[in-house]
C-alpha cells in the first residue's frame, strides 16, 4: 500500500524541449552547465543569470521534488534569494517562526528565540514545502533569458582534458531523442547526496553514517499548536525517542518520528504503521490526512574538494547533513552565493582561474562546521550507550532551571551563516583599528533599515540595488563609508590602481543618499566617523578601517579576486591564489 497520498499539491509537469544543437547535430560550448534542477542547481542559474553568465540547467527528471522534503529556511537563505528576486512568495507562501521549545516528556525545558534583535527585512525561519519553492524558483528561471532550462536531460559522462586545464568538460547527455554531447567552460554539480558528477571526477565522498531512523510524516490538520518549533525528548505518546513538529502552509504539518535502528523501513511507512504513532501524539480523536511519508537514515559526509578542475560540487552533492538544523538546502543556496560572482571574474579575464579555489576553501569550512554541528545534534539526540543517556538527561532536566546548561541541550542548532574569518580572500583589521561587533571581515552583511535617496528600504535591497546600476554587478565592491565622503583625489587614486572592469561604488552613511533611519546600521557596523567597509559582491565584508586609504583599499580588492601583491611597488603584478 503506497502511504503518499497527496492532498494539497497538484505537480506539474514541464515540457521536454529538443535542443537546437541536438536536432542540428552542432557540439555547442556553454559558459556554464548546472546539473540538477533541485533548489540548489535552480538557485545557481537564477544567480549566475543575473551576474550575467547565460547557463544550461539539465534535469533528468520533469517536475519539482516529490514530498515536501526539506521544509525550513532560514533568514541568511532568503536574504539571498531576494537578491534574486524570489524570496517575496516564498515568504508570502511560508509559515514564519522564531520561537522554539524543547520538551522533556510532558514538561516545558525551555524556549528559545532565533531573532531577538528587531528591525529585519527576512523573518528568521519560515516553513515551506519544497515543491512550492522549487516552484517559485522554476517560475523565474523560465522567466530569465539567459537561463536555458532543460528537462528529461540525464547526465551519462563527463570528461576533462588533463592535459590543458583551460579546455572545456565534455558532457554526454541522454534525453527522450538519444544521446548527445555538449561541452561547458564550466560545471556545477548540484545533482544531489547520489551525485553521479561525483562518481564521474572520482571524487571521494566520506563521513559518518548514524544508526537510527527517523519516520517523518506530513500530515494535513487543523490544530491550535503555535507556530513554533517543538521538539520533544522521551515524550509520553512515543517513549524513549524524539520527536519534531513543524507547521508548514496549507495545514501541513511536519512530524518527525524517532524509531530506532532495528526497524522495517518499509513496514514502517504503511498507514496501518503510522496512523496509530500520530493518533497516541495528537488523540484519538483528531482529524488528519497522511500526504507523505518516508523514513530515513542519518549521513554526515562531504566531498574531499568542491572543486574538481573546471567542475564545482554544491548543495548536497558537496555535503550530506542529518535533517536536524535544517543545514542541507540553506547551506547549498550560500555555496552558490559564493559561486557565482566568482565565476562571472573569470569568464570575463578579470581574475584567474585560481580563484575558484577560495570556493573549497571557503565553503568545505562551512561544510565542516555544520557537519560537526549536525553529528553534535545527532549524538544528542540518538544516545548511544547509557552513559551519553544519562549525560543528556541530567542536562534536560538542569536546563529547566539553570540557565548555564541551556546551551548544552542539542535537538538540532539551526542553521546560522558560517564566516569566512580565515579566507585568504578577507584583509585583516590593521592592528591600529579597534572594532566592536559582529561584522568581521568574512562575515556576510548584516541587515538594516535605511532610508535610501528619500524611501524606507533595507540596506541589502541597496547594496543590490547599487551593484546592478554597475555594468558588471559581480565584479562590483561596494565602499560602505560613514561619515565625511573621501575627496576625490582619492577617489581618483583607486581608480587608477584596480584592473579594468573592476568597480568600487561609495555608498556613504551621512550627508548623501543614505539615511541611518533607526541607527541600526551604525549600531551593527560599529561604524564610527570615518569607517569604511568594502562589501564583496556576495555582500561579505572583505576589509574595513578607520579611515580612507586608496592604496590599502585596492590590495584588499586585488586579494578579494586572488591577485595577490608582494609590495605596494608592485601593486599591479598578478600571482596566482593559494
Amino acid at each position: 500500500m503506497n502511504p503518499v497520498v497527496q492532498k494539497t499539491y497538484t505537480y506539474p509537469q514541464f515540457d521536454y524541449v529538443q535542443s537546437e544543437e541536438q536536432r542540428t547535430k552542432t557540439l555547442k560550448c556553454h559558459p556554464v552547465v548546472i546539473i540538477g534542477a533541485g533548489p540548489i542547481g535552480l538557485t545557481a542559474a537564477l544567480d549566475c543569470a543575473q551576474r550575467g553568465i547565460p547557463v544550461v540547467l539539465i534535469d533528468d527528471n520533469n517536475t519539482v521534488s516529490i514530498g515536501s522534503r526539506a521544509v525550513c529556511y532560514a533568514k541568511r537563505p532568503l536574504e539571498i534569494w531576494d537578491r534574486l528576486g524570489v524570496a517575496k512568495p516564498m515568504v508570502d507562501k511560508g509559515v514564519s517562526w522564531q520561537v522554539g521549545k524543547v520538551f522533556m516528556r510532558d514538561d516545558l525545558v525551555y524556549s528559545f528565540d532565533l531573532l531577538p534583535e528587531p528591525a529585519h527585512k527576512m523573518p528568521a525561519m519560515i516553513n515551506l514545502q519544497q515543491y512550492y519553492l522549487e516552484e517559485y524558483l522554476v517560475k523565474a528561471c523560465q522567466e530569465h533569458a539567459l537561463v536555458d532550462l532543460r528537462w528529461k536531460h540525464k547526465l551519462l559522462d563527463l570528461q576533462q582534458n588533463k592535459n590543458k586545464a583551460d579546455a572545456p568538460v565534455t558532457l554526454s547527455l541522454e534525453t527522450p531523442d538519444g544521446i548527445f554531447k555538449v561541452e561547458a567552460d564550466w560545471v556545477i554539480a548540484c545533482d544531489g547526496a547520489n551525485s553521479d558528477t561525483r562518481k564521474l571526477v572520482g571524487a571521494g565522498f566520506s563521513g559518518q553514517f548514524f544508526q537510527d531512523r527517523f519516520l517523518i510524516a506530513d500530515v494535513v490538520m487543523k490544530a491550535d499548536f503555535p507556530t513554533e518549533r517543538w521538539f520533544w525528548f522521551d515524550p509520553p505518546f512515543h517513549r524513549g525517542q524524539s520527536v519534531l513538529l513543524h507547521k508548514q502552509s496549507e495545514n501541513v504539518w511536519r512530524i518527525d518520528f524517532q524509531l530506532g535502528w532495528d526497524v522495517d523501513p518499509e513496514l514502517e511507512k504503511q498507514p496501518e504503521r503510522v496512523i496509530p504513532r500520530i493518533q497516541a501524539m495528537l488523540g484519538p480523536e483528531a482529524q488528519f490526512e497522511l500526504e507523505w511519508v518516508s523514513v530515513y537514515q542519518f549521513a554526515c559526509r562531504r566531498v574531499d574538494q568542491f572543486r574538481y578542475g573546471r567542475v564545482l560540487f554544491a548543495g548536497d552533492a558537496a555535503h550530506q547533513v542529518s535533517p536536524f538544523g535544517a543545514r542541507g538546502a540553506n547551506t547549498g543556496v550560500q555555496d552558490i552565493d559564493n559561486i557565482a560572482w566568482k565565476l562571472k571574474l573569470v569568464l570575463d579575464g578579470i581574475a584567474p582561474a585560481s580563484l575558484m579555489d577560495s570556493y573549497h576553501d571557503e565553503r568545505a569550512f562551512a561544510a565542516d562546521d555544520n557537519l560537526l554541528n549536525s553529528t553534535r545534534s545527532t549524538d544528542f539526540i540518538t544516545p548511544k550507550n547509557q552513559a551519553s543517556l544519562r549525560y543528556r538527561n541530567a542536562v534536560l532536566e538542569l536546563a529547566k532551571t539553570e540557565s548555564f546548561a541551556r546551551p548544552l541541550v542539542n535537538s538540532g542548532r539551526l542553521s546560522t551563516p558560517t564566516p569566512y574569518l580565515h579566507s585568504s580572500l578577507n584583509t585583516p583589521d590593521d592592528a591600529t583599528d579597534a572594532f566592536v561587533g559582529k561584522m568581521f571581515p568574512g562575515t556576510n552583511c548584516a541587515d538594516a533599515p535605511v532610508r535610501y535617496e528619500g524611501a524606507n528600504t533595507w540596506l541589502l535591497e541597496v547594496l543590490n540595488l547599487l551593484a546592478v546600476k554597475q555594468s558588471n554587478p559581480a565584479a562590483t565592491f561596494i565602499l560602505l563609508v560613514f561619515g565625511d565622503a573621501p575627496p576625490n583625489e582619492q577617489l581618483n587614486q583607486l581608480t587608477s590602481l584596480l584592473p579594468a572592469g573592476l568597480a568600487t561604488p561609495v555608498l556613504q552613511l551621512a550627508s548623501g543618499s543614505l539615511q541611518d533611519s533607526e541607527g541600526r546600521l551604525q549600531e551593527r557596523y560599529d561604524g564610527k566617523a570615518g569607517t569604511v567597509y568594502l562589501l564583496r559582491p556576495d555582500q561579505h565584508v572583505a576589509a574595513r578601517w578607520r579611515a580612507f586609504d586608496a592604496l590599502k583599499i585596492a590590495r584588499a580588492v586585488k586579494r578579494c579576486i586572488g591577485v595577490f601583491e608582494t609590495s605596494g611597488a608592485n601593486l599591479g603584478k598578478k600571482e596566482n591564489a593559494a
